[in-house]
């Protein structure tokens, strides 16, 4: 086992700055090559999806050995350019499954906008009642004194 920090670093660094840059140059090309661009697209799916997981499952399988050492693995298997492997795993495991249930991901997303909303405005009107009847009291001390 590598250590926890050190594994930690080559996580951060080989699992997203590295590949932040690779996509960054792919972007900032004069010819964006669109297998290069869907690859590093793939990949930031394939990513996000794992750490969403990540959250979730780490305090069920975190314990297993060499747990983060694998992690580093797996994110060298995906951006590997020899490998190419990011569209076997999108193609094979996250798109038929994200596809199945496209509509009521949608679905759900849109409601969870719509409780946000709310519960933004809920929040506000409290702010406001709380602020106007601070003022108020200040107003109030202030005066009296």
């Amino acid at each position: 086992m590598l250590g926890s920090l050190l594994t930690r670093i080559l996580i951060v660094f080989l699992g997203y700055a590295y590949p932040t840059f690779e996509c960054y140059k792919t972007v900032e090309k004069n010819r964006v090559e669109i297998q290069e661009l869907r690859l590093w697209c793939q990949y930031w799916i394939i990513v996000a999806m794992l750490t969403v997981l990540e959250r979730v499952g780490d305090v069920f399988i975190s314990w297993l050995p060499m747990y983060d050492e694998g992690k580093v693995a797996l994110f060298i298997y995906l951006w590997c350019s020899k490998t190419k492997e990011t569209f076997f795993v999108y193609k094979t495991f996250l798109r038929p499954y994200v596809a199945k249930y496209e509509t009521d991901i949608d679905r759900k997303v849109l409601e969870m906008k719509a409780r946000a909303w709310d519960l933004t405005v809920l929040y506000w009107q409290n702010f406001a009642e709380y602020g106007h009847a601070a003022f108020l009291q200040a107003l109030r001390y202030m005066t009296a004194n």
